[in-house]
Formats: C-alpha cells, sequence, structure tokens
C-alpha cells in the first residue's frame, strides 16, 4: 500500500494529526517518478525544486491550524497543453520546446487556490491530436498495465501517470475522448465534464467548439472533490456556462434505485466480446441496487467518426494557423522571406498527425468545399445531439463502453490513421454533444483494464458522479493496480 491508496479524507486527517506530512506525499510521487517513469515516459517537464518548497510551505501552514483548501498537499501532473507560468508548456510539440508562459490558465490557478501541489507537466499527442499517445514529438508514453501497449491519448500522460502512482490525480483535456479513451486504457476514472463548465482560458486550442477540460483520478469520489475545485464561471472564457456548481461530493449517495439508464445498441455492436460481457456484467450490478435498463437506439451514431475529424480539423486549422514562427515558439533561421519563414517553421515545428489534421481542415474550409462538408458535418452534429436530448426525455443517464477494445499494441495502428480514429467512435458523439461523460473501470480482458461510460444530460454531473460511485462501491475493479 502506499501514500496514494489513501482517500483525500484520510491524507487530510492525517496531516491535520501530524502523522503525515505533504513532504512526505511530494516526495513519494517523486520517488515513483524516479523509479518508474523512464519505463512509462509519463512526465516532460518535472517541477521538483519548487514543489517541494511548495510542500514545505503547506507544512508550515500545518502548524498554525489554518483551514485546509480542498485539494490541500495533493500531487497534481498537468497535461502539456494548460499553459503554467515559468513552467514549460510545450504541447508534446516541436514548435513550443521553447515556450515559457507568462500566465496560468484558469484550471492552474484554481488547483493552487485549493492548494493542490504541481509536480510537473505531462506527455500528449501533439496539440491534443491523436489517439495512442504515440503522436508526442518527444517520446511515445507506455501502458503501466503492459509496457508494450499504448496508453490511450491524447492524454495518455495523464492516464498513465495515475495508473503508475507518479501523481495522486491529473488533469487532461477531452475533444473526442481524450480524458475517458486513455482512462478506460489505463484502468482509471476519467471525466470529461459539461461544455462550458470548465474554463478554457490557458488551454492551447485544438477545437475550440469541442475542448473540455477535466479531471483523471484513481476513484470516483476524488474526480468530485476535483470538479468541484475547477468548475465554474470564468469571464476570461467566453464559451463559459454561468451556472449554479452544485455540491458534487454531497452527491456521492450510493443510491441510485428507480434509475433509468439507456444502452444504446450502436454502442454494443462490433466491439470486442470480452469489453461487451465486461459492460453487460456491470448492468447486471447496477440492476442488482435498484436502476432499470433498456436497449435503445442513437440511430446518428455511425455519422459521428466523420463528422468530427472534419469540425475538428477545421477548427485546428484555425487555431494552429498562430504557429507561424513570428509570435513565439520555434523559428527557423533559414527564412528568406515571410513566406518561407511560415513554410519552413511550420514543416519542421509540426509532426505528421498535425500536419494531416491542418491540411484536411483547411481542404473543408476552402471555397468550394464548405458546403459540401463542414457546413454537413454541422448538420449532423445537430442531428446527433438531437439523438442524445430525444434519449434524455426518458432516461437519466446512458451507459456503454468507453472503448470498443483494450489497448493495442505500440506501433500496431501508427500507419493506419483510419483505423486509430475509430477507437474513438464511442466516445465522440458525447463530445459533439457536448453533455458529461465518464470512464469508471469495469472489468478485465486479457489481463487489461475496460472502461464503463456513463453519459449524462448537460450541466448533471452530479448524476453521472453518483451511478459511478454506486457501481464503484459494489466493485473492486478501481482497487487494481499495475505491476511495476
Amino acid at each position: 500500500m502506499t501514500l496514494f491508496d489513501l482517500s483525500l479524507q484520510e491524507l487530510h486527517s492525517q496531516f491535520r494529526s501530524k502523522e503525515l506530512s505533504v513532504t512526505d506525499v511530494v516526495g513519494e510521487a517523486f520517488t515513483k517518478i524516479q523509479e518508474r517513469d523512464e519505463r512509462v515516459g509519463a512526465y516532460l517537464t518535472l517541477n521538483e525544486e519548487e514543489a517541494r518548497a511548495h510542500a514545505a510551505r503547506l507544512d508550515d501552514k500545518l502548524v498554525t491550524g489554518e483551514s485546509l483548501g480542498l485539494l490541500f498537499g495533493l500531487p497534481v501532473g498537468i497535461k502539456d497543453n494548460m499553459v503554467t507560468e515559468g513552467l514549460l508548456t510545450t504541447c508534446a510539440s516541436q514548435f513550443l520546446s521553447n515556450y515559457n508562459p507568462i500566465y496560468d490558465a484558469t484550471v492552474v490557478s484554481k488547483l493552487k487556490l485549493a492548494e493542490a501541489v504541481t509536480l510537473g507537466k505531462l506527455n500528449m499527442d501533439e496539440f491534443a491530436m491523436g489517439g495512442s499517445n504515440e503522436n508526442s514529438s518527444f517520446h511515445p508514453v507506455r501502458n503501466p498495465w503492459d509496457l508494450s501497449r499504448v496508453p490511450g491519448g491524447s492524454s495518455g500522460g495523464s492516464a498513465a501517470a495515475v495508473a503508475a502512482g507518479e501523481a495522486y490525480f491529473t488533469l487532461g483535456s477531452d475533444t473526442g475522448g481524450s480524458i475517458r479513451q486513455p482512462a478506460s486504457y489505463c484502468g482509471v476514472v476519467g471525466l470529461k465534464p459539461t461544455y462550458g463548465l470548465v474554463s478554457r482560458y490557458g488551454l492551447v486550442a485544438f477545437a475550440s467548439s469541442l475542448d473540455q477540460i477535466g479531471p483523471i483520478t484513481k476513484n470516483v469520489e476524488d474526480s468530485a472533490y476535483v470538479l468541484q475545485a475547477i468548475a465554474g464561471f470564468d469571464p476570461k472564457d467566453s464559451t463559459s456556462a454561468n451556472v449554479e456548481i452544485p455540491n458534487y461530493v454531497s452527491a456521492l449517495t450510493g443510491d441510485i434505485k428507480g434509475l433509468r439508464i439507456a444502452v444504446p445498441k450502436e454502442y454494443l455492436n462490433g466491439i470486442d466480446p470480452q469489453v461487451k460481457a465486461a459492460v453487460l456484467e456491470s448492468l447486471r450490478v447496477l440492476e442488482s441496487l435498484g436502476a432499470v435498463w433498456e436497449e435503445v437506439s442513437l440511430p446518428h451514431t455511425e455519422y459521428a467518426v466523420a463528422a468530427y475529424y472534419l469540425l475538428a480539423s477545421s477548427e485546428a486549422s484555425s487555431n494552429l494557423s498562430r504557429f507561424d514562427g513570428v509570435r513565439y515558439g520555434v523559428r527557423v533561421d533559414n527564412g528568406g522571406n515571410l513566406l518561407d519563414l511560415y513554410h519552413e517553421s511550420r514543416s519542421q515545428g509540426f509532426g505528421p498527425e498535425v500536419k494531416r489534421r491542418i491540411m484536411l481542415g483547411t481542404y473543408a474550409l476552402s471555397s468550394g468545399y464548405y458546403d459540401a462538408y463542414y457546413l454537413k458535418a454541422q448538420k449532423v452534429r445537430t442531428l446527433i445531439k438531437q439523438d442524445f436530448d430525444q434519449t434524455f426525455q426518458k432516461y437519466d443517464v446512458i451507459i456503454g463502453p468507453t472503448a470498443p477494445t483494450t489497448a493495442f499494441p505500440l506501433g500496431s495502428q501508427v500507419d493506419d490513421p483510419l483505423t486509430m480514429y475509430l477507437n474513438d467512435i464511442l466516445t465522440i458523439p458525447v463530445s459533439l454533444a457536448g453533455v458529461p461523460a465518464l470512464s469508471v473501470p469495469c472489468g478485465f480482458a486479457d489481463g487489461l483494464p475496460v472502461g464503463l461510460q456513463i453519459i449524462g444530460k448537460a450541466f448533471d454531473e452530479s448524476t453521472v458522479l453518483r451511478v459511478a460511485h454506486a457501481f464503484e462501491a459494489h466493485t473492486d475493479h478501481h482497487k487494481q493496480r499495475p505491476s511495476l
């Protein structure tokens, strides 16, 4: 048992009783990183000197008996597409390999206010484009359950760090499944909040109408605490929703009697048989707790992947146009004129997957093709959202697998981007609809974790967390740890 196996309340109790110090907990995190991360590859930049100094300051506060922040003393790793003042933010790209921000993202500021301790920045697919974390321009991340397998992406470093015990919790970003899919592959809990619930200010944009920051944790209760700390309206983010933030922790009652669950038949077709068996067993557990479920249809699911890659790539081509070698990031030395400077900086700075999506998006937005591709994809997005709206008129949550398979071998899909894209077929519709979803461990297939995806109504994270917590309380999948 490690210190990270203690619950948040247990840690805080031991802090107050002086049985444990923040220095102890932060020290354990760096010990695990030193022992394991050369094999896992979850971190790109460490913040060790400042983290240990911060831990010492928090220990001084314990002596005075002051009230503790919501996440007091908890070591956190932050995905490297969220800007951190004075700490490199590279987006795992050579283009930003020297970028040292002068301000914090809103979520980072909120973590500091809650008195969490930043361990460092986590590896990811370059500019969050990828589903395996093999698109990092520095080094791939490996799955702690099997180092020959991918951890998922793009938040692969965030999920692997929690699974490997290299952070108490982490933050990831989710555009089409980039929190939930790696959480499923790595056997941890990953929550994508409703679009607009958590500020995107300071998140390096991939697809602005889809990106959302959320927590990756070892259990559902921790996820509720972290969401409590980072959710809320932010005037710096024009897409931030000004809604009342409930007490997510108090929603974890364990009571789901009478809960109505929809299970889309499209989510159970064509998936790995062992994954399907784990999901059906999970539904039996929820049934035993008093919930009822029925099979439904979300008929436009089959168009989700195509619509998503047109929309996300179009937004990416616009967002990434700011990377030109002039304002920040890497600049080539051999640019003879301005156009050459742009061309050479982008050619050398961006990796192949980023270039692929920029080209696809630019094509979809170009004159003569906008109506045929981008506009049509927006119409499909509306139909997908309507599928969810109609289902939620009768049901409280929608449940299915998070991913169609378990983690696949490193290198097996690098040369087949279409197959790679299809790994997100079960998470993308949720992102297009903008509703919340959580992946919770629900079993194993050939020794690899399987994730159960619980989808809720917009801004109803409380119900999603309540269902996941009730399920977790009657299973022990989340207690399993990889043997590194």
